[in-house]
């Protein structure tokens, strides 16, 4: 679904679909007669709007959360691309960064940098190689994070606008 249905959708996201989604971040793995206990709907009841929020893209789907660091990828980076030349390069540098498995987010972004890269690697010389591969676009630079306070993977549901009439 278009990220702007998604959009359209979340203006018509009622306090109970704001309950499911709540419940659902929380833990995906509900089942749907607790979710519905939970949001005050029967099972079939809580099992159609949970259909309908991942029909129009509110949900894009359920994950599981694993621990980078205990799997084995300890080193976080932020890489900033400053792309130069046509927009052709830059169409290239995300077809690259949707096939690397290290890149966890590419954000095309306003100012001097075209781009900002999350990346999860195993060590600095697995970053270096990485890098390597993407100086073909531009200037690269690169931030090393040596700790993380905040991080959240979840949506901030009392952000919502609220519902229209």
């Amino acid at each position: 679904m278009e990220g702007s249905m998604a959009v359209l959708y979340s203006k018509r996201l009622d306090p109970v679909s704001r309950r499911i989604l709540a419940e659902l971040q929380r833990d995906a793995r509900l089942s749907l007669s607790e979710l519905g206990r939970r949001a005050g709907l029967s099972t079939p009841a809580v099992a159609e709007r949970v259909r309908r929020l991942e029909s129009a893209g509110v949900i894009r789907g359920y994950l599981t959360r694993i621990d980078p660091r205990a799997a084995g990828l300890g080193v976080l980076a932020f890489i900033r691309i400053r792309v130069a030349g046509a927009e052709s390069a830059a169409r290239r540098l995300v077809k690259l960064c949707t096939a690397l498995p290290e890149v966890q987010e590419c954000h095309r972004c306003t100012g001097e940098d075209s781009f900002i890269l999350k990346v999860r690697v195993a060590s600095v010389a697995h970053l270096e190689k990485l890098i390597d591969r993407l100086t073909q676009f531009g200037m690269t630079s690169t931030s090393l994070v040596l700790s993380s306070p905040v991080e959240r993977m979840e949506v901030p549901l009392d952000l919502l606008p609220p519902v229209e009439p």
